[in-house]
């Protein structure tokens, strides 16, 4: 479901859907890469795909990896689920913050909520402090939880903006384990985005998912198509097909009696390149001979520096510049 968003005073011509609350590193992401829309909060990954896809929303901003936890692969799942497109990507460096009732002190602590991935990336901290770990749906979550229910005792692992929109005090911040904590997000829209060579002010990313037929080599000749052409691959992701994950594969004598099982993968890869440059569109047709299965998720502007927004910016300075 859709979240209630508080009223402001500013006017917004478009509307852009992330998963969480206000406050959520998520709506920072949101308004760094739509700075003209409105931050819809939803309570699902999948409840931003469905406002997007059914005219709720103009866009939807969504992570797909973090640099210490990894890929979100319920995106990655949704991304081949809706025919949404990817038009843009962002990304933060989180720096989080331990919050609490005003007046709290970190010694009078028992217990820390926050999402599961933030508690992990601040699992020797929290060690330390000796308190029971509860993990909920963000950090936002957690922080709105600890306010609204007045909870003694109780700390949550979030950002700065959620202390100043929920009331809570910051304890403690920058606790996370590895100071190099990068999220990247996606840019989704309903329409593909068209662009020619020209137009190109920044080198363009390109997203694909495809799968393999049976046989050796198969996942090599895929990946080839790229080295021939000296394309720079950025990411490749397998995911086991939902619809059909396991397959028996053929035995030496080219029957399936005596043959195996394994498992039946989509692979998701990024490249350096455009839809509109005649090597990425050779190179995808080199592909498609391959695979019984391709898709273009998007073609879009790549970002040259991964966490370049501090998740501790004011939320109004974040597109200052």
């Amino acid at each position: 479901m859709l979240l209630q968003v508080a009223e402001s005073s500013k006017h917004y011509k478009y509307r852009v859907a992330y998963q969480g609350v206000p406050g959520a590193y998520s709506e920072m992401a949101a308004y760094k890469a739509c700075p003209d829309a409105e931050p819809v909060p939803c309570e699902q990954f999948e409840v931003a795909f469905q406002a997007l896809s059914q005219w709720t929303t103009d866009w939807a901003v969504l992570p797909v990896e973090n640099s210490l936890g990894g890929s979100i692969h319920t995106v990655y799942d949704l991304l081949l689920r809706y025919r949404l497109h990817i038009v843009g990507e962002t990304s933060i460096a989180v720096n989080h913050c331990l919050l609490a009732l005003p007046g709290t002190k970190k010694e009078d602590l028992s217990r820390v909520l926050s999402h599961p991935q933030a508690l992990a990336q601040t699992d020797t901290y929290l060690r330390k402090l000796n308190v029971v770990k509860e993990a909920v749906d963000d950090t936002a979550g957690a922080a709105q939880m600890v306010a609204r229910q007045q909870l003694k005792g109780v700390g949550a692992v979030a950002s700065r903006r959620a202390a100043e929109l929920y009331g809570l005090d910051i304890l403690d911040e920058d606790i996370q384990d590895a100071k190099d904590n990068v999220t990247r997000f996606i840019k989704l829209s309903r329409d593909p985005l068209l662009s020619r060579e020209e137009d190109q002010q920044q080198p363009f990313k390109t997203s694909i998912v495809f799968s393999l037929k049976e046989g050796p080599g198969q996942l090599f000749k895929a990946l080839s198509v790229f080295a021939l052409r000296d394309i720079d691959m950025t990411k490749i992701e397998s995911r086991p097909m939902r619809s059909n994950p396991i397959v028996l594969t053929k035995s030496m004598d080219g029957s399936q009696v005596g043959g195996r099982q394994r498992f039946n993968y989509l692979f998701y890869i990024d490249f350096v390149g455009a839809l509109s440059d005649p090597v990425c569109q050779n190179a995808l047709r080199h592909l498609q001979e391959s695979a019984p299965f391709m898709r273009v998720l998007g073609s879009y502007p790549m970002e040259l520096e991964l966490g370049g927004l501090d998740s501790n910016t004011p939320f109004d300075s974040i597109n200052e510049a």
